[in-house]
């Protein structure tokens, strides 16, 4: 049995939607626990940090509000609202480039100047896609392939930023950061749950 497409559409908006809710809990933890402001090298990185976090909001959105649009409403109010979340990720996706080129702004991160540049990638193909297949005014299906990929980047980046944050916090540990003495120090009830 075939799934039509308000149901795909439906099920894509879904996945985002848990994905935004997710991430939303994660930044919340990140921010409630102050590593942060410990953990940062430097006013770029921390910018660069706030500014990825804003892009991902925004990447996870275009797939979630396009999704939920097309499976309500013509075709031509899905194009709205698409050309509208691109316009925002566009404007995300050059404030984290040009965050990323700040002296600093990677933290010295490999892996989030790789993720930059291909999200950045995915980006341009994204925002094209449904009009090189679908034409002026695209059908619903030529939606799909730029809200797959949307979901993709940003996934990828939450990964790219929480292996980031991983990396700092092992680089921490090993240089003693976390001593007892240390106001930001976890203590043993944090530890043990």
């Amino acid at each position: 049995m075939l799934m039509n497409s308000s149901e795909f559409l439906l099920g894509v908006a879904g996945i985002s939607a848990t994905l935004i809710g997710t991430f939303i809990v994660g930044v919340f933890f990140y921010l409630d626990t102050d590593l942060h402001r410990v953990m940062m090298s430097s006013d770029a990185a921390d910018h660069y940090l706030r500014s990825s976090v804003r892009w991902v909001f925004a990447v996870y959105a275009l797939p979630l509000f396009v999704a939920l649009t097309l499976a309500v409403f013509e075709p031509l109010w899905g194009a709205l609202t698409f050309i509208a979340l691109s316009v925002i990720v566009l404007l995300c996706t050059i404030d984290t480039g040009r965050r990323m080129l700040a002296r600093g702004g990677s933290g010295e991160s490999i892996g989030l100047v790789v993720n930059q540049w291909a999200c950045t990638a995915a980006v341009v193909v994204l925002v094209v896609l449904p009009w090189v297949i679908g034409g002026w005014v695209p059908p619903a299906s030529a939606f799909v392939p730029s809200i797959v990929l949307a979901l993709a980047a940003a996934f990828a980046s939450t990964v790219a930023l929480i292996m980031k944050q991983f990396d700092l916090t092992a680089a921490m540990a090993e240089s003693g950061a976390f001593d007892e003495r240390s106001p930001t120090a976890p203590t043993s009830e944090e530890n043990n749950g």
